[in-house]
């Protein structure tokens, strides 16, 4: 029986080893693009394919969500179809918004004024080695060297593995308050981990409470991290590393939001005496 074109592409990512989360986008895209065009997409037709996009730009998609289409097309065309013709349909260009960043004192306040333990810990692991939602929620003892101060996250972004720093004022809570040979947050059972959601809930309920604004996500953690490195006189390209930037470019983008460097700086209209 003929696999069906998600169930091709399906296939294919799982060979290349692609994460659950990407073969779920990529599938969902997919599917939204058969049924714009009524079942049958094996012949490459560049009209369809460029009345789409302009159908999901009338609609008002983020540029993200449009070049997640894109690709998922793309790839269904390249890599199952084996379609050699220009695609014909460029990448919408992503906005440059600022991350938004936390301020120290904020972070201080949100983790003081969280209780329970576990999710005081989630949310200073998390600021404290610039950790991804999804990396930390994964973690285990058993990733942990505590002599070297240095956590290994397993199969990042890009399933990259890479090394963190491990706080030094969080070392005796961890040794002390989780279990060895299991997830440092667990969820339902010791077999499985804390769930992504439930991490983010957490997050918000801490920022509710400590009067944060309401875009900042869990994700604020990691800029605020970087940022405050940067402030610190870290070299970027440490940074870089440490985050799990593939481009340079990504870790530049922190430098637009360091307050301390900002403040320091003279207007040149400041040097010049006007008169009253």
């Amino acid at each position: 029986m003929e696999l069906s074109p998600v169930e091709q592409v399906t296939r294919e990512l799982k060979l290349r080893a692609y994460s659950v989360k990407t073969i779920k986008a990529y599938s969902s895209c997919l599917r939204g693009y058969i049924d714009y065009c009524g079942g049958d997409i094996r012949r490459f037709n560049p009209e369809k394919v460029r009345s789409f996009f302009m159908e999901k730009h009338t609609a008002g998609l983020a540029p993200q969500t449009i070049n997640l289409y894109l690709n998922a097309i793309k790839f269904y065309y390249r890599n199952i179809i084996e379609y050699k013709g220009p695609i014909g349909i460029r990448f919408a260009k992503r906005s440059r918004r600022l991350p938004v960043v936390l301020s120290r004192d904020e972070i201080k306040k949100m983790i003081g004024l969280t209780k329970y333990g576990q999710h005081k810990l989630l949310l200073a692991l998390s600021y404290g080695a610039g950790l991804r939602v999804s990396e930390v929620i994964k973690l285990k003892y058993s990733d942990i060297d505590f002599p070297s101060k240095l956590i290994l996250v397993r199969e990042g972004k890009g399933k990259k593995d890479r090394l963190v720093l491990l706080p030094q004022n969080l070392i005796a809570y961890i040794q002390q308050h989780t279990h060895k040979g299991s997830y440092l947050f667990m969820g339902a059972t010791w077999e499985e981990h804390l769930c992504a959601r439930s991490a983010q809930y957490i997050f918000k309920n801490a920022a509710k409470r400590a009067g944060i604004r309401d875009d900042a996500s869990f994700h604020s953690l990691r800029h605020s991290f970087a940022t405050h490195m940067l402030e610190d006189g870290v070299d970027i390209r440490f940074i870089q590393d440490l985050m799990g930037h593939r481009d340079i470019r990504t870790t530049q983008i922190y430098t637009s939001v360091m307050k301390s460097s900002l403040v320091r700086i003279t207007s040149p209209l400041d040097r010049i005496r006007i008169a009253d």
